[in-house]
């Protein structure tokens, strides 16, 4: 039987980027025992200019939990090397969104886990307070650190089952990256409107934000506006005639997948004219 664990047990963070920093500046500002550990000379300097402390060999051997933020390709590569260097019964957890426990290898009496917050970090004194993370582990006793972790940090815990992991994370792709393609095909449409990349950004952002602010208030359907949300076939028909073919192939799909939001409440005509534009 497993020794019971602290509430908040030694952490390693691996790796001085700007999720690294992020977490374990959060950690820290919660009186978390964090380290970080940086291979890097410019890597060292980082933690240190973060007013956090370096790890030494002496700290990864005594922690028990180490989180990889790693590149993805570089977790298993990571993993087997601090392996060895850890304790038995400590606790391994990479931080990757698109990769399963099994990309830390084998355990060798190391207890695997993940942590994927989902939050696009630009600075590690980036605030992660107010976002998600996706959590999984089969240990009950990491699983409850990790919570601990994540309601410090101020996140929102997801239980992700591991073979719905691929699903998870494009769902996470789809809500940040494709949200950016969406605006790249804004863009373009502005740009044949004779408006540069930088108006139609400032206009175009704030929208945006107007939009999700929608959706947070009042869900998916209810926050959905524009003319497929009013069944105006007739705007649809002009957009899709002055859309560049670039801009329509964005176009088109996002919004047959609005038409499926709103179709409950469109008369059977204007569902009929719309599906069939956007065939």
């Amino acid at each position: 039987m497993s020794p019971a664990r602290p509430n908040r047990p030694r952490v390693v963070v691996v790796g001085a980027g700007r999720l690294g920093g992020a977490l374990a500046l959060a950690l820290a500002a919660k009186r978390w025992s964090v380290r970080v550990l940086a291979r890097s000379e410019e890597g060292q300097r980082r933690v240190l200019e973060l007013g956090l402390k370096r790890a030494s060999e002496s700290d990864v051997a005594q922690a028990r939990v180490c989180l990889l933020c790693v590149p993805d390709k570089a977790v298993p590569t990571v993993a087997e090397e601090l392996k060895p260097r850890m304790a038995r019964g400590a606790a391994l957890v990479h931080c990757a969104g698109a990769l399963s426990l099994e990309a830390l290898g084998a355990p060798r009496g190391r207890v695997p886990g993940s942590f994927h917050p989902l939050v696009a970090v630009s600075d590690p004194r980036d605030s992660l307070a107010g976002n998600s993370v996706a959590v999984s582990t089969r240990s009950r006793w990491l699983r409850e650190v990790l919570e601990r972790m994540a309601k410090d940090a101020g996140l929102r815990v997801l239980r992700v089952p591991e073979k719905h992991r691929a699903a998870y994370h494009a769902g996470a792709v789809l809500s940040a990256g494709g949200v950016v393609a969406a605006l790249s095909a804004a863009v373009e449409a502005f740009r044949v409107a004779g408006i540069s990349e930088e108006d139609a950004l400032a206009a175009l952002l704030p929208l945006t934000r107007s939009a999700l602010r929608s959706v947070e208030a009042r869900g998916l359907a209810a926050g959905y506006t524009g003319p497929i949300a009013r069944g105006d076939s007739g705007v649809v028909a002009a957009h899709l005639a002055a859309l560049p073919a670039e801009a329509a192939d964005v176009y088109q799909p996002l919004s047959r997948r609005g038409l499926q939001l709103v179709e409950h409440r469109l008369s059977p005509e204007a569902r009929s004219a719309l599906g069939k534009l956007l065939k």
